[in-house]
């Protein structure tokens, strides 16, 4: 299993907005520091969020580190502007030597549509038709198109280039058999968001992805999958775990990207018996991790802190990676990123 820390740079008080983008660069630079293989940058654009600008806040983490890969997490290509979405992140693939991979989606919240004054009804033929435009800008030169959703395009080569010929395209998928057929139709890697809801819902998406990529005519192990969850509180007991867990829980369940979601589990019980969450002593979470690998076969775990105070999480990741990333690397190889 390969680990990747990721932010959507969640904002509820405590401090300055350039306290918190500041901390975002610390957090990636801790990470490379205690072995994360990946650090990963989310979209959002409104409220309690502060990610709405993912390749600014890649680009500083890139000067500030040299080893660890660069994620976004995801960028929300059904509002972008696939030239634009090309060049800002093939920028910051340069400056980072290679390091960065996208992740593509539709976005996990609805308030990003009349933002960008886009119709929400639309969002599927959005994150299609612009996914796939950015993947022949980023894989072509000279690209001829036309579309739907922006002017044609006549043997157009944005610049600069990637830094690597192919940069990997991950997709995310949280909610549909959209975004787990463009995946396999492409034969690019698939992130489940693992967040909100019991198990068996994104083990189903990962399931239709998986038949779909044989169904296209490929090898079933060439298949990646890699996945989110949701929350992360380690501690040298359960219950020191779950303490200090449940502010943050209780602050989330309030926000309106978990309102959005309708997630079965409103109580913080609910949601580490049922849900994904690792909280839990170092053995829980290692268990844990293993119980969602046996049905997801994935090879990247990811994890977040936000809406931990600096120094909690700091405590959190420490031992997370102390304790649980070495047995679930040991138990559960993986071939990604060498």
């Amino acid at each position: 299993m390969k680990f990747a820390l990721f932010s959507l740079v969640a904002h509820y008080g405590g401090g300055s907005q350039h306290e918190r983008l500041r901390r975002v660069i610390d957090e990636a630079v801790f990470a490379e520091e205690l072995g994360f293989d990946a650090y990963g940058v989310g979209e959002r654009h409104g409220e309690p969020f502060l990610s709405s600008a993912p390749p600014v806040l890649l680009a500083a983490v890139a000067e500030r580190t040299a080893r660890v890969r660069l994620l976004t997490t995801l960028t929300v290509i059904s509002v972008l502007d696939p030239v634009r979405v090309a060049e800002d992140y093939a920028t910051v693939d340069q400056l980072s030597g290679g390091r960065l991979e996208l992740m593509i989606g539709k976005g996990n919240d609805p308030r990003h549509f009349p933002l960008f004054g886009l119709e929400e009804a639309r969002q599927w033929e959005y994150q299609e038709e612009k996914f796939e435009l950015l993947r022949r800008l980023w894989y072509e030169e000279e690209v001829t198109w036309s579309g739907r959703f922006r002017p044609p395009l006549d043997a157009v080569t944005t610049q600069p280039r990637p830094f690597t010929a192919r940069p990997r395209i991950w997709h995310g998928s949280a909610s549909s058999t959209e975004s787990t057929e463009l995946a396999a139709k492409w034969g690019d890697p698939l992130f489940t968001a693992n967040g909100f809801h019991p198990k068996r819902k994104y083990a189903e998406l990962i399931d239709h992805y998986r038949r779909r990529w044989v169904d296209y005519g490929r090898d079933p192990a060439d298949a990646l999958v890699g996945s989110g969850a949701g929350g992360l509180y380690v501690a040298k007991t359960s219950q020191e775990a779950v303490d200090g867990f449940r502010p943050h829980f209780e602050a989330l369940v309030k926000t309106p990207a978990y309102q959005h979601n309708r997630s079965e589990f409103t109580t913080l019980e609910e949601k580490i018996a049922g849900g994904s969450a690792l909280v839990g002593s170092p053995q829980q979470v290692i268990d844990k991790i293993a119980d969602y690998h046996a049905s997801f076969g994935h090879q990247v775990q990811a994890v977040s802190v936000d809406g931990l105070g600096a120094g909690e999480a700091r405590d959190v990741l420490e031992l997370f990676a102390a304790e649980v990333m070495p047995v679930v690397r040991r138990e559960l190889p993986s071939a990604v990123w060498g």
